[in-house]
């Protein structure tokens, strides 16, 4: 009996012991763990399981041991040519030597300062070394695009190639020798000479985003709005020769057109000539006094409303009024 409760009371002493003294920790999956006695580092724990350490003596430090990212605030870059833009970049990183990493910048949000600073201060540098192209593409690939445009509502292939032709615009990029993913590295380079010094590994740095600045974005639209308008030009300028081709056509039919009535008129005008004439002939033929009499009649008709006053003492042309009527009229 008293066995058992003697083993009881020692049982209940290294409860208390480990509960209170806490020998023992677990290192988790994507952990690593720097030990120190007294400030000093005696040890490095990158495997997980089950740890002893000494109680009240040993101070257990855990970091990742895994990939962590920085995320980057856009700053506003001149390139080389003093062209502003504003770069917007990211990265991955390890603590590939946690001692180091406790002696240097001791916690993950110092860290995280550091490569604001060193980083930043990498970015700006290899951005203002180079041009603009160089940072907004990776390859030389759109100078060998060749983009045809599609034409619609023309007459044929012949004029649809012509209007091709007339709105093609030559665009050649300058050709760049390193290119934005060839920056990426040299970045990632000279950032590593640093970054080594705390333990620190970068994996990558990668960039996100570029946007121009709005001085460089206005330059851009006009460029745009001005290549645009060639091309807006360029449907007028063919509009107005299709419209001056059809206008041309529609007069010349408009003249035929006007030509062969006139001649119809003309002819059937002959006819009906011919026709009077005829029939004025076997009328004055049948009665010669009464045809001069008539065309007399028709003449006064045409003459006299018009003529207010005559003064003459040549009456031959109304002798017909003061004479008397012809003998067939009679």
């Amino acid at each position: 009996m008293k066995k058992t409760v003697r083993n009881l009371v020692i049982l209940g002493v290294i409860i208390i012991i480990v509960l209170v003294f806490q020998p023992f920790y677990i290192l988790q999956e994507g952990e690593q763990a720097v030990i120190t006695r007294f400030g000093k580092i005696i040890s490095v724990q990158t495997e997980s399981g089950f740890k002893i350490k000494v109680p009240l003596v040993d101070n257990v430090v855990k970091y990742p041991n895994k990939i962590l990212s920085w995320d980057g605030q856009a700053q506003r870059i001149p390139t080389k040519e003093n062209q502003f833009i504003y770069v917007d970049p990211t990265s991955r990183w390890i603590i590939q030597d946690p001692a180091k990493f406790y002696e240097t910048v001791n916690t993950v949000a110092s860290a995280q300062y550091r490569l604001d600073d060193i980083l930043d201060s990498t970015i700006r540098t290899i951005i203002s070394e180079n041009y603009l192209n160089e940072a907004v593409r990776s390859t030389n690939q759109i100078n060998n695009m060749n983009v045809v445009e599609t034409i619609q509502s023309v007459d044929d292939e012949q004029q649809a190639e012509y209007l091709r032709n007339l709105t093609s615009t030559t665009l050649k990029q300058e050709t760049i020798s390193t290119g934005r993913d060839a920056l990426s590295s040299q970045m990632l380079t000279q950032a590593e000479t640093f970054t080594q010094e705390f333990g620190i590994e970068l994996e990558d740095i990668v960039i996100r985003q570029i946007r121009y600045s709005d001085d460089l974005t206005l330059s851009v639209y006009q460029r745009m709005i001005k290549e645009r308008n060639q091309i807006a030009e360029a449907y007028r300028s063919y509009g107005r020769g299709r419209q001056a081709t059809w206008e041309g056509k529609t007069e010349n039919e408009t003249k035929q057109i006007l030509s062969s009535a006139y001649a119809q008129s003309e002819q059937l005008r002959g006819k009906a000539d011919a026709t009077a004439t005829d029939i004025y002939a076997d009328a004055y033929s049948s009665d010669p006094e009464f045809f001069k009499f008539w065309r007399t009649l028709e003449s006064y008709k045409k003459t006299l409303p018009q003529q207010n006053k005559i003064l003459s003492t040549d009456m031959v042309y109304f002798n017909l009024l003061y004479t008397s009527l012809p003998t067939s009229l009679r």
